[in-house]
């Protein structure tokens, strides 16, 4: 019988630790006019200690394709609201989800987070 080396046998005792992902889906709104949102999700993974392995994967939703779109800017591309005053009302929802500390953070842990 052949004597397995040390290192072949730690590697075959070593179990593959497993991996959950989780996903959340929220949306940005404004409080003085809540029905301006803008949809966001985050993805990552966690081990079996609830630890985060890897980046968190964050992104926001294009306002009419429903595609992903890296920059909050980026869900407008092709699309514009007809009068002057909507557009100060989403310039306005842009720029204070930009400003906004802890942005990934929200975006893993609410369901909607008013601006």
């Amino acid at each position: 019988m052949k004597n397995k080396k040390v290192r072949e046998v730690e590697e075959e005792e070593v179990e593959e630790e497993e991996y959950t992902e989780h996903r959340n889906e929220m949306y940005f709104f404004l409080w003085k006019h809540p029905e301006y949102r803008i949809s966001a999700v985050g993805r990552w993974l966690e081990n079996s200690k609830g630890e985060v392995i890897d980046d968190v994967d964050t992104y926001f939703i294009h306002i009419t394709s429903g595609q992903r779109c890296d920059g909050v800017r980026d869900c407008f591309s092709g699309w514009s609201e007809q009068d002057e005053e909507s557009d100060e009302k989403w310039e306005t929802l842009c720029s204070r989800i930009e400003e906004t500390d802890g942005l990934e953070q929200i975006i893993c842990d609410e369901e909607s987070f008013g601006l």
